[in-house]
């Protein structure tokens, strides 16, 4: 099977560098390795979650550099898996509901077993209530940051959000989630509507992209990618701690940052009338 190119769905301007200089590279260079074995992109989801079940089971002994290390090394397994499961599926035209559910289950399920696993460790109470705070945390944190993400790489294609209507509800709770999770989009809506109305919109697009440049660098901290890397750092200084209270204070200061900065770029932008930039035409890589 003839591999094919990387798709063009993500922005390098906004990647994370581990993403362009490491996984993604590497989950490239495993892709022809797993097309000519017919490997299914389920199996490699799977497999992508097994490796983090180890890199769990390493941190378990972080006492041990050497298996801090291992789980480092496990984890940036699990990433470059996460990574090539979504090429296999394009490539071979096999994306399913299934297997959305099994990449979900590898991104979430992944850092659940490493929280569970460190807050066993640590053998407090205060460990638990800060292993469920910083996964609490992250849960918001990196939903926020997927939808900044999704609305910055479809507005500088010139395409605004089509306004929906949720289906209403008689429960209190599922009305206040969808209050909730809709905020973002609420705050957001104003450009949404001077993007659709505007004349040029892959202009307004271009406009767009080259300002919210700075803030989506910002609220790429938010990645797997650097949770990784903090859940390292944290063991190899021998206190888990550190890096749940990384989740709680630094990461949740950056999201709220990240959105703030973004609303005040789309605010400047309502008005604006200055022609395009005359940047270069901004480089894409892969969708993971």
């Amino acid at each position: 099977m003839t591999v094919p190119p990387p798709d063009g769905s993500r922005d390098r301007r906004i990647e994370d560098p581990s993403n362009l200089w490491l996984i993604h590279p590497a989950s490239r260079l495993l892709l022809p390795w797993t097309l000519a074995r017919g490997i299914s992109a389920n199996a490699v989801s799977v497999a992508g979650l097994v490796l983090g079940a180890a890199a769990a089971l390493a941190y378990a002994r972080f006492e041990a550099w050497p298996l801090a290390v291992l789980g480092l090394v496990l984890s940036i397994g699990w990433l470059v898996a996460d990574g090539l499961d979504g090429m296999v599926a394009r490539a071979t035209g096999t994306a399913s509901p299934l297997g959305r559910m099994l990449d979900g289950l590898c991104d979430h399920g992944v850092f659940a077993l490493i929280y569970v696993v460190l807050a066993i460790e640590v053998g407090t109470v205060g460990g638990w209530v800060l292993a469920f705070a910083a996964g609490a945390a992250h849960a918001v944190q990196s939903s926020l940051y997927e939808g900044e993400r999704s609305r910055f790489h479809r507005r500088i294609k010139g395409v605004a959000l089509v306004a929906t209507t949720a289906p209403a509800s008689d429960s209190p709770l599922v009305r206040l989630y969808d209050w909730f999770a809709g905020s973002p989009d609420r705050l957001a809506r104003a450009f949404e509507h001077r993007l659709a109305a505007s004349p040029e919109p892959l202009v307004l697009g271009a406009r767009y992209g080259a300002a919210a440049v700075p803030p989506m660098r910002l609220l790429s901290l938010e990645t797997a990618n650097v949770r990784v890397g903090a859940i390292f750092i944290a063991c190899l200084i021998g206190d888990p701690r550190i890096f749940w209270w990384f989740e709680i204070v630094p990461l949740t200061l950056i999201a709220v940052a990240g959105l703030a900065w973004h609303r005040r770029v789309e605010r400047s932008l309502l008005t604006s009338t200055s022609p395009a930039p005359a940047d270069a035409p901004a480089r894409y890589l892969v969708k993971e």
